[in-house]
């Protein structure tokens, strides 16, 4: 399977990528900058490609999906990217608006998967602050409107399979190191659901962590806040989805 996967210059996506490639699947890297992409091409030298763009901004966003179409078509894209300690209009560029953009501009695949937190569980859409004062979008708000996205393509776009991850709080760089879940957990559930073939996998609009579905936030399910969520994402960044 052709898979791509943002942010896996390091932390969870890199060895996620690390994972595929060993399985024999050909992966495409991505990131933030040039020096990190030539890095992470010296560490994963078995990748097929490396792509770059800050997703902090919207023109590198867009220019990105383009990039990654003329690669050709991706079996599997891994919205995996995203920033923790960071200001309200950086989480919202980066964790908001950067999956909203490369879902709907790359090609769609047969599967995606977004990776959302548990700490979704406590986030509030609060379109009317991301549209006006996005300085005050949280954390936990960006990691609801993530999975908000994730089962809005899996009722929007029956024919993929759409899903959500809480990798769990994990010693990666932005986890740190006495984070207390399992690191080798933390990115199995994402290759999991993005190369295997087992029914368990072959699903869509569900929240896993750990290879077992989750219970989730119910705004995420909210059919009208999904149609406002994506109208507004679209007026942001001045690109539709497809319907």
């Amino acid at each position: 399977m052709r898979i791509f996967i943002t942010g896996s210059a390091d932390g969870l996506g890199n060895l996620a990528a690390r994972q595929l490639i060993n399985e024999g699947h050909k992966v495409v890297l991505h990131a933030r900058n040039q020096v990190r992409g030539e890095e992470a091409a010296k560490r994963l030298p078995g990748a097929e490609a490396v792509v770059t763009a800050d997703l902090s901004n919207r023109a590198e966003t867009r220019k990105l999906a383009s990039d990654v179409n003329a690669l050709g078509r991706f079996d599997t894209v891994i919205h995996n990217a995203g920033v923790y300690r960071a200001s309200g209009e950086t989480l919202v560029a980066v964790n908001t608006l950067a999956p909203y953009i490369l879902t709907c501009l790359i090609t769609p695949p047969k599967r995606l998967i977004y990776l959302s937190s548990g700490l979704h569980s406590g986030g509030q859409a609060k379109l009317q602050q991301l549209e006006r004062d996005p300085g005050k979008i949280s954390y936990s708000d960006s990691k609801l409107h993530v999975l908000l996205l994730s089962i809005a393509v899996a009722r929007l776009w029956p024919t993929v399979y759409s899903n959500g991850v809480d990798p769990g709080w994990v010693p990666t760089k932005m986890g740190g190191a006495g984070a207390p879940d399992d690191l080798e957990k933390g990115y199995q559930t994402q290759c999991w659901l993005a190369a295997s073939d087992e029914s368990e996998a072959k699903v869509s609009g569900r929240y896993f962590f750990h290879q077992q579905p989750r219970r989730f936030n119910p705004a995420a399910s909210d059919t009208g806040l999904q149609t406002e969520f994506l109208a507004l994402c679209e007026k942001l960044t001045d690109v539709s989805f497809p319907m």
